[in-house]
């Protein structure tokens, strides 16, 4: 029998026909045309002398001989990783760059005012830091670490719980003043609401107090921005909804009497690759204990009220 050696592009090919079960959607994946990518696969077929898959109405499964390229195909393409990846992470201890990426909220007004003392201490990291409207993808190569709202299902992408945001509700004593403060969801009809958009959408997952508050008022004011809700806030503008921290960072809020409306939990992901980099590790520390309960209050399972400490408390009561 005569030896060929295979085509690695065919084999790429296969790998993400195999993995979204469609000759088309794996053309648009590829930026290839359908009938290009079924041939790629005809020919590796022929190459291999027999069937990979089995066409079908709602697309391509694959076949015995199919999964067994696939088993072999994924550990190819993981020893090439290996051997990419150990010979960058050759760099030296404690030096080299990071793409860090999170949304609007607890990444840009919390772990950004921190970011100088992780400076400081690794002076030697170059950080790219990105604020984004959507979770990164890593494996895909968005960013090497993110902070997200859901656990990550990807596989090789690594997570740590970093713990809960507790939404709750702010105003300012210029606000109240001459107001009756509410004491209860319902007693926010008749105020001035504000909210962030990201917020708005996802009520109906928080939890049935959030739902009930949905229900119970009209929101003044909806934004996309965690800057905006808090300064409009800040200036009299209304009762906004944000996480229980932000107490911590603006001396012009105060926390209302009011129960949080819902418990948000966030994790830091990361590549396997940050985890083998010393300078990633690092990272992945530092920022850990950033929402610790050693260093803050603010992030553990169960909520704590702002009023509980006398600097954070109401003067008016």
């Amino acid at each position: 029998m005569k030896k060929t050696s295979l085509d690695w592009d065919k084999l790429r090919v296969f790998g993400v026909v195999a993995e979204l079960k469609s000759l088309t959607a794996a053309g648009k994946r590829l930026g290839e045309s359908t009938p290009t990518v079924s041939r790629k696969i005809d020919e590796l077929e022929k190459m291999l002398g027999c069937g990979l898959f089995n066409r079908t109405t709602k697309g391509v499964e694959l076949t015995e001989a199919g999964r067994e390229v696939q088993r072999r195909t994924r550990a190819m393409s993981d020893s090439a990783n290996d051997i990419i990846n150990t010979v960058s992470d050759l760099d030296l201890e404690g030096t080299g760059s990071l793409r860090f990426s999170g949304q609007d909220g607890v990444a840009s007004h919390w772990l950004a005012r921190l970011i100088p003392q992780f400076q400081d201490e690794r002076p030697g990291v170059d950080l790219d830091f990105q604020i984004a409207d959507r979770d990164a993808d890593l494996a895909a190569g968005d960013a090497d670490l993110s902070i997200t709202f859901s656990e990550p299902r990807q596989r090789d992408i690594l997570s740590i719980r970093l713990g809960v945001l507790h939404y709750m509700f702010f105003a300012t004593m210029d606000y109240l003043d001459g107001r009756t403060a509410p004491a209860s969801l319902y007693d926010l009809q008749g105020h001035d609401v504000l909210i962030h958009d990201a917020y708005s959408y996802q009520i109906e997952n928080w939890s049935s107090r959030a739902v009930d508050l949905k229900k119970a008022i009209r929101f003044k004011l909806q934004t996309n921005s965690g800057t905006v809700l808090r300064e409009i806030c800040a200036a009299g503008g209304g009762i906004a909804v944000m996480p229980s921290y932000v107490v911590e960072l603006d001396p012009r809020l105060v926390a209302l009497d009011l129960q949080e409306v819902a418990p948000i939990q966030f994790w830091l992901t990361y590549t396997p690759r940050m985890q083998r980099l010393s300078h990633g590790r690092q990272f992945i520390d530092w920022t850990r204990k950033q929402f610790s309960n050693e260093k803050s209050p603010w992030f553990q399972d169960t909520f704590v009220h702002p009023n509980q400490f006398d600097k954070y408390a109401r003067r008016d009561r």
